[in-house]
């Protein structure tokens, strides 16, 4: 839990969703959902900013080597990812990178990296019109099986079992709320 207070925040997105919430007009769910998606966003930035409140790889990314040029490598989809790859992206060499990266986000590249991806496979193994190929693609996984094995050593579950979870999950929260 975190507490921003209003004299600590200055946005203009709390009265754009103060007038949004009063209109009623087409496209008002999606302009809302955008507004919360910026405010989270900006809520976050806020708190990440005070001295102690941001994790390690927040910070990470306005460092000169681990920074953009490596995130920016790191999110191109179907880019082999190794540690000598992303040193090389950013004009370093691998041990410089490795050691650089270790000390700032606190895990080495490669484990870090599988880490965020498994964690975004979870979140997209909710939505059902995806299959389990198209998750591992979207994720930088070149077969549905090699996903499946990293998420079950991570996870402790298959990926099919996980979104059996989260259906399960979704329909308690449903249950409840009627």
């Amino acid at each position: 839990m975190l507490v921003i207070r209003s004299s600590e925040w200055n946005t203009p997105l709390l009265d754009l969703l103060a007038a949004e919430a009063g209109r009623d007009g087409s496209g008002q769910e999606s302009y809302l959902d955008r507004l919360l998606d910026l405010l989270l966003i900006d809520v976050l930035r806020t708190w990440f900013d005070r001295d102690g409140n941001a994790p390690s790889w927040w910070h990470a990314e306005h460092d000169d080597v681990v920074g953009p040029r490596a995130t920016a490598h790191l999110q191109q989809s179907g880019a082999p990812v190794t540690v000598a790859n992303l040193a090389a992206a950013v004009g370093s060499s691998r041990a410089v990178f490795a050691r650089r990266f270790t000390d700032l986000v606190g895990e080495p590249p490669i484990a870090f990296l599988t880490g965020w991806r498994l964690a975004l496979a979870a979140d997209l193994l909710r939505d059902r019109r995806m299959t389990i190929a198209a998750v591992a693609r979207q994720v930088g996984y070149s077969t549905p099986f090699a996903l499946s094995s990293a998420f079950k050593r991570t996870y402790g579950v298959s990926p099919n079992a996980h979104r059996a979870n989260a259906d399960h999950v979704a329909g308690d929260v449903e249950s409840s709320a009627l």
